[in-house]
């Protein structure tokens, strides 16, 4: 059974969201062991969600995946440091097929502030990848983000989502734009991780000519294949207190990258005009900044509450896309389901198909009865294995199973039921 755990910018506190944050992306085999019954899952963490996948072991014994997640919950409360209740108020739940849609949905960015945005395609393959080599995803968490990837790719292809390059920090940009005069504007922007190329792409994009780019963590790699200036720690304040637009999108957690006292010092008594976008989960930046003259900060919330309202007929177009796909995964799934079953009832009939003709291979017609009987048997099997992929991929596979189960007893049953010596041998 396949569940999912979901906290994002549309449903979720920012303060809790930012908590989740913290989390990080490499938790997902503390969460596989929070619970018995959890097979293996994976955990996708960005600057707007925290969700995690769960793939459940089917024991009828634990026939509801409640148990499980309240242990995952407890789980994220503990990383998190939340309360297990401010937890359980900040996720949704799926399972069943609803994890497909739903994760398909977020992969085509449909879920995303910037619907349509560039970024999450990655994201969710990168949190795939990070789940692999941890050692804690299985095969139906892998088929399930295979399939979402796949979906997205369709969507960006055969809609015109994916025309315009979306993204969060994209319309971060497109929010300030109509304040700054992008030829002159001096931009500073924090950090080198992942989220700054697509940063200075955007800002390169609307016109940006002057950046500067500092690296908390000393690296200067970044800003010479950029061709950008790089701004060591000792000129960083000064720098920041002369940018006209400052962007940070660093995943430094031990402190804000610019602090409400000290970056006021560095100004001094000017009240000059400042834009400050903050694209840091947690926070980058001391929310207090916002209250010194002449400064605008744009949060992650912030943009959130000013993203524009995308054409329906657009969105429509790419959710039949995501349903059809979520569908199709399902019958998919239902069918691999059965497997067990078809193995089960092939060794049967093939068992019993080697028996025969090794007494057929003492009569004089020996080959054309191999030949028939091997012929015999592969319709046989075609036919009832069609029949059950038909009946799975409708949502009947179970009663099937249990059939193939009665009628195909295992090999050892079967031969202690006809007994050793039966009459003909």
């Amino acid at each position: 059974m396949l569940v999912c755990l979901t906290a994002h910018q549309r449903t979720t506190p920012f303060e809790s969201l930012e908590r989740l944050s913290l989390i990080g992306d490499d938790v997902a085999v503390r969460l596989r062991d929070a619970h018995e019954s959890i097979r293996g899952a994976v955990v996708l963490a960005t600057c707007n969600r925290f969700e995690a996948y769960f793939d459940l072991h089917d024991d009828p014994d634990l026939p509801s995946p409640i148990p499980a997640m309240d242990a995952a919950m407890e789980q994220i409360s503990d990383l998190a440091d939340l309360s297990y209740r401010d937890v359980r108020d900040a996720v949704d739940f799926a399972h069943g097929n609803r994890v497909a849609q739903h994760l398909f949905s977020v992969a085509a960015g449909l879920d995303s502030v910037a619907v349509g945005e560039d970024e999450i395609a990655g994201q969710v393959k990168r949190a795939l990848d990070a789940a692999r080599t941890q050692g804690s995803t299985t095969t139906s968490l892998e088929h399930l983000f295979q399939r979402a990837t796949e979906t997205s790719r369709t969507v960006k292809n055969e809609t015109r989502l994916g025309e315009s390059g979306r993204s969060l920090v994209r319309l971060a940009v497109d929010l300030v734009s109509s304040r700054l005069e992008w030829a002159t504007a001096r931009v500073l922007l924090v950090g080198t991780g992942r989220y700054a190329a697509a940063a200075l792409a955007a800002l390169r994009a609307a016109g940006a000519e002057d950046i500067r780019v500092h690296s908390r963590s000393g690296r200067k790699r970044f800003a010479r294949q950029e061709h950008l200036i790089s701004v060591p720690i000792e000129d960083y304040e000064a720098e920041a207190a002369a940018a006209d637009l400052i962007v940070t999108c660093t995943s430094t957690t031990d402190a804000f990258v610019l602090a409400a006292d000290s970056h006021a010092a560095a100004r001094g008594e000017g009240t000059r005009r400042q834009i400050i976008i903050d694209l840091g989960l947690p926070r980058n930046v001391d929310p207090r900044i916002a209250d010194l003259p002449g400064i605008e900060l744009l949060d992650l919330d912030t943009i959130r509450v000013h993203a524009p309202v995308d054409e329906f007929t657009l969105i429509g177009e790419a959710r039949e896309i995501v349903h059809s796909a979520a569908q199709r995964h399902a019958a998919a799934r239902r069918v691999h389901e059965v497997s067990p079953e078809v193995v089960r009832m092939r060794t049967y009939v093939q068992g019993i198909l080697e028996e025969e003709l090794a007494r057929a291979r003492r009569s004089d017609a020996a080959a054309e009865v191999e030949s028939a009987l091997r012929h015999f048997s592969g319709v046989v099997l075609h036919h009832l294995i069609a029949q059950g992929h038909t009946l799975a991929s409708t949502g009947s596979g179970t009663a099937w199973a249990e059939s193939v189960r009665t009628v195909f007893p295992d090999r050892a049953t079967a031969s202690d039921d006809r007994g050793e010596g039966a009459p003909g041998q």
